[in-house]
């Protein structure tokens, strides 16, 4: 994928436009809005803490990657009228941040990871208020987050041999789709983070889904509404000034990787969706549906030879397959093509969706603590159901699993909720068993460390929700696997 400088911060500002995708944090909440990233209720930090409120709503590599980008600077400059040497000074303050976490190895230390990030995302917001005074840091953050939300078009994106392509007319504005699973009525690409889906839907009819790799913890996919417009074939690479750049071998910084070099890792294809991030194909089978790169969608070379050829048909033109292969024979050739129309990107962090009738619960990848009652009651009045009309033991079913798909699950047991009550933990029931007493049943971890999802089947969902996977498309080349009836944990 497109790796620019990252920085680790989990910094509340969201960022989005680098030189190569980056990361950025996600929502607290199950919802697919374009909101910035985890913004907590403002409350007095105690001394030497940072009130969350106002830190940066997005990753330090989002923060990083946002200073390879000279628009960015320029409206800095503009807008908040921060001189060179203040630029400079933040821009370091990133880098540094992010060089502090990899050294710490966070990617790895999944325990420690939100510890680290949210120390980060401390310092670095009181060294930017100590470079630009409160005011200014305040604007910088707005910036930031705006320019994150909307996203940018990559400097090769342009590079279009217009022989081939025709012109790109935009139709009205294009929003993020309201409320949890919202299934779109248009044409666009949905996917949703910790399901390790992408869904292409035509004119609201879902064509195909493909399972994908998503961002490392530290540097996650990004929520919000992003744009598809060109489709690049045999990209070339520019490693970031970065410390996991450092690691690899014989690449240097700055110095670009030839299309087609096996040092190359965006493969052979990539669809830029506004910086820091792509869809690119040069992943393993063994690396979609879990962690996988800095801030993109991965998908496998056929994946993104095929979803190519879908998204350019979707987007009212055609790419035969003729077409590719030609573009492909001279890897060293770097060829852009523009699609007909833009097909908007939406990409959600979604724990709880009600999928064909079904209740499909995953597990909370960014820790983001969306697996609660309050986003499992909107999910569910989303879709016309109450929790308090769910039987007892359905209601002891799914409280279940919110606790076992959560990032920290706790075990102990889970009292049947009463009507306009939360659920309340009995203190006197032992771990792992299930009380035989009505409403009450024991949380259970899950059965092991890869279990990324607990559907469970409620009959007054029958018929409901966002559609199943259409032709899935694994990796693997083959088909997928039928999945067996859904049934309750054990």
């Amino acid at each position: 994928m497109n790796m620019i400088k990252h920085t680790t911060l989990g910094l509340i500002i969201a960022l989005s436009i680098i030189a190569a995708p980056a990361c950025t944090t996600q929502p607290a909440g199950n919802s697919n809005t374009s909101t910035t990233p985890g913004s907590p209720s403002p409350s007095p930090a105690p001394s030497g803490e940072v009130s969350k409120a106002t830190a940066i709503p997005v990753t330090l590599p989002v923060l990083d990657a946002l200073f390879s980008d000279e628009a960015f600077k320029s409206g800095l400059k503009s807008k908040i009228q921060l001189t060179d040497d203040q630029i400079a000074q933040l821009q370091k303050i990133a880098a540094d941040e992010v060089a502090r976490l990899r050294q710490s190895n966070v990617e790895e230390q999944s325990a420690n990871q939100s510890t680290q990030a949210e120390q980060s995302r401390q310092h670095a917001t009181e060294a930017i208020r100590a470079v630009v005074g409160d005011q200014k840091a305040e604007d910088f953050f707005a910036l930031a987050r705006d320019a994150w939300v909307k996203g940018s078009e990559p400097s090769d994106a342009n590079k279009t041999d217009k022989t081939d392509t025709a012109t790109n007319t935009n139709g009205p504005e294009i929003t993020m789709l309201p409320g949890p699973n919202a299934v779109p009525k248009d044409t666009r690409v949905v996917v949703n983070i910790p399901a390790f889906r992408m869904d292409v839907f035509r004119d609201g009819s879902l064509v195909k889904s493909y399972k994908i790799g998503i961002g490392y913890p530290e540097f996650p996919l990004p929520t919000g509404l992003r744009k598809a417009q060109t489709i690049i074939f045999n990209p070339t690479w520019t490693p970031p000034d970065e410390p996991w750049v450092a690691k690899m071998k014989n690449v240097s910084v700055g110095e670009k990787v030839e299309a087609g070099s096996k040092l190359n890792p965006l493969g052979p294809i990539k669809i830029p969706i506004g910086l820091p991030s792509l869809i690119h194909g040069g992943k393993s089978p063994a690396k979609l549906g879990t962690f996988a790169s800095h801030g993109c969608v991965g998908l496998t070379t056929s994946q993104v030879q095929d979803f190519s050829k879908l998204l350019a048909q979707v987007a009212g033109g055609e790419i035969s397959d003729k077409a590719i292969q030609s573009y492909l024979k001279d890897k060293t050739k770097t060829k852009a093509v523009k699609l007909d129309h833009v097909v908007p990107v939406e990409l959600r962090y979604e724990t709880i969706v009600v999928e064909d009738g079904k209740l499909h619960i995953y597990r909370d990848v960014y820790d983001q603590d969306t697996n609660n009652e309050e986003n499992l009651r909107k999910v569910l009045e989303a879709n016309g159901l109450n929790l308090e009309d769910l039987g007892e033991t359905e209601r002891a079913q799914v409280l279940e699993a919110l606790n076992a798909m959560s990032r920290h699950p706790n075990a102990v047991a889970v009292s049947k909720p009463s009507l306009g009550a939360s659920p309340v933990a009995s203190p006197n029931m032992t771990p792992n068993k299930t009380d035989k007493k009505l409403g009450t049943a024991q949380v259970k971890k899950p059965t092991g460390k890869n279990q990324k999802e607990v559907v469970i089947e409620l009959a007054g969902l029958k018929g409901k929700g966002y559609p199943a996977a259409v032709n899935l498309d694994t990796g693997t080349g083959k088909p997928a696997a039928t999945v067996a009836a859904a049934r309750p944990l054990p």
